[in-house]
């Protein structure tokens, strides 16, 4: 009965609460090799940066207590060099834009702002101290945590290992999913299909989710409708496998046989058996001892919907992963609408707006393989049942691969 099904955030709960999920181990891989994995040691700067006062401009070192007044050029900063000359009171140096501030100098005069005449410089208005200065460790301060354990590496994190010198990086080592489809109406991607048939593509969509959230994906051989050949390929899976992806299996005449398989590899065995949730009410949520099993319908906009929507936490506490979904403001293009008592995942369509994208929700259609082609995001319609009226504001959830 519906009323007995459990919210997408109430079967997360429940789910975590019997199974102790953690990353699966780390190792060191080299800066050209770190990105889009995800840290698994807290770092810290191993000394302050900038170590010493660097300029923020193109212009002339000097005493600020000293202008406005005349310089007498004593000569240039050269990048990559501190200055072994010490300023006297009314010298000045030529400074690039991140040379290191010769010592008797405490702010630099923008070129702009100056005006040379042979080896003379002249400021014609007051220099306040600092001006035009980075200070030693305003960037990062020697010991000051710069990344945290759990976050995901990307083009900036990247600068930050190779200034600090971070060149062998600690990260998670990436949980291996086997990805494994079941129904006698599945062939290959490479066949013609019958009429009765469709090429498996759940599988695909699958591995393409779970790569983009730092998962390996690895594909096992497609099984019939037979709970036996579910269980052999389950257990094959899990002598290799950190988790096992499931998709389908309920066909008529064998209804609800894959939580019956999915359990019997407990402890603890199956946790949730069904969600209050649309698109996706016949999911799975189990595990054998701490790797999970989750079971995803059949219909491919409803396996992808709940791998994205509700199975992602899990997969995150694989990976280590600690970042938030990835979401943006919109404008809802027409009525968004949910359903009182349930949670509705709406896929929409983004296109540009006036201000912000516009978000043109799309009909629910479980079946539909190209139904989450089309969209750029969803819209998480809570159990209130209260969306959003055309031209209101929404918060798009975006999908782990950058788009749908």
């Amino acid at each position: 009965m519906p009323e007995r099904l459990l919210a997408p955030n109430q079967a997360l709960s429940l789910y975590f609460s019997h199974v102790a999920l953690a990353p699966v181990g780390s190792e060191d891989v080299g800066l050209d090799a770190a990105a889009g994995r995800i840290l698994s040691e807290t770092l810290h700067a191993d000394r302050d940066y900038p170590p010493i006062p660097r300029s923020t401009m193109d212009g002339f070192a000097i005493a600020s207590s000293h202008a406005p007044g005349a310089f007498a050029i004593a000569g240039d900063v050269r990048m990559g060099t501190v200055s072994e000359r010490h300023l006297m009171p009314g010298e000045t140096m030529r400074i690039p834009t991140g040379g290191a501030v010769p010592r008797g100098a405490d702010a630099v005069v923008p070129v702009e702002a100056v005006h040379v005449d042979g080896g003379t410089v002249r400021v014609d208005a007051p220099v306040p101290a600092g001006d035009c200065i980075t200070p030693p460790g305003d960037d990062m301060r020697a010991g000051e945590t710069v990344l945290t354990r759990g976050t995901r590496i990307g083009a900036a994190q990247l600068g930050v290992l190779a200034t600090i010198g971070c060149t062998a990086v600690p990260v998670y080592r990436r949980p291996q999913f086997a990805i494994l489809s079941s129904g006698d109406e599945l062939v290959d991607a490479s066949a013609t299909p019958g009429h009765a048939q469709i090429r498996d593509s759940n599988r695909y969509a699958i591995a393409g989710a779970l790569a983009a959230m730092g998962a390996i994906p690895r594909h096992i051989a497609t099984v019939g409708d037979d709970p036996a050949a579910l269980e052999r390929a389950v257990a094959g899976a899990l002598s290799w496998a950190d988790a096992v992806v499931l998709s389908g299996g309920s066909s008529v005449g064998a209804a609800d046989y894959t939580p019956r398989v999915l359990d019997g590899f407990g402890p603890p065995g199956v946790v949730v058996h069904g969600l209050r949730v649309k698109p996706g009410k016949p999911t799975v949520l189990g595990a054998a001892g701490r790797r999970p099993l989750l079971g995803l319908p059949g219909n491919p906009a409803s396996a992808l919907m709940i791998l994205e929507g509700v199975a992602a936490p899990i997969v995150a506490a694989l990976t280590g992963a600690c970042d938030a979904p990835r979401e943006i403001a919109a404008r809802a293009g027409c009525a968004i609408r949910g359903r009182p008592g349930w949670t509705w995942f709406v896929p929409v369509a983004l296109s540009r707006g006036d201000e912000w994208p516009v978000a043109e929700p799309l009909g629910i259609r479980s079946s539909f393989v190209s139904l989450l082609a089309r969209a750029g995001g969803y819209v998480v319609v809570g159990e209130d049942g209260a969306g959003a009226a055309a031209g209101e504001p929404v918060r798009v959830r975006l999908f782990s691969g950058g788009s749908g």
